[in-house]
């Protein structure tokens, strides 16, 4: 303490602080904190341009202030699933991390928390796209699954934890 504060007062600052605290509500309420995470598997064409706007819009601005280069994120960026969504789980993280700054039970770590995020996803993104689109965009080759469904029954009826 400093020669500043008087005893007196701190305790009735913090009194005051605690009087607003309800004891028999033991818990915060039900509203969702943070980011809206879009499952772009399940995505319906009704809620696709909305979904597509908002992330377009982050991706665009995250770009420029982070400055990522055109090599790491592509303008067709949107065309390549596995960039869409690291930018998707990016987006829905910053968004988490300054949502949760406004919530009163927030310990103030969201938005490090997203940088220490964002580090480790750097690499994941300049790994993912490696100017794969520098001769033209060539979209990417849809696997197709033939599996043996007698081989597949037999595998699935054991554990295989040896």
């Amino acid at each position: 303490m400093n020669d500043y504060e008087d005893p007196i007062d701190l305790d009735d600052a913090i009194a005051a602080d605690l009087s607003e605290l309800e004891p028999d509500i033991r818990y915060a309420g039900s509203a969702p904190i943070g980011g809206h995470v879009v499952d772009w598997r399940t995505l319906t064409d009704r809620d696709a341009r909305t979904e597509w706007q908002a992330l377009r819009a982050w991706v665009e601005w995250f770009t420029v202030r982070y400055r990522i280069s055109e090599s790491v994120v592509p303008p067709c960026w949107y065309q390549h699933g596995h960039l869409v969504e690291e930018l998707s789980a990016l987006h829905a993280a910053h968004t988490a991390a300054h949502t949760a700054a406004f919530d009163r039970s927030d310990t103030g770590f969201g938005p490090i928390g997203f940088h220490e995020r964002l580090s480790l996803a750097i690499p994941r993104l300049s790994r993912a796209y490696f100017g794969g689109c520098a001769r033209g965009h060539d979209p990417a080759k849809p696997r197709s699954w033939n599996t043996n469904e007698q081989e597949w029954d037999a595998w699935t009826c054991q554990a295989h934890a040896h």
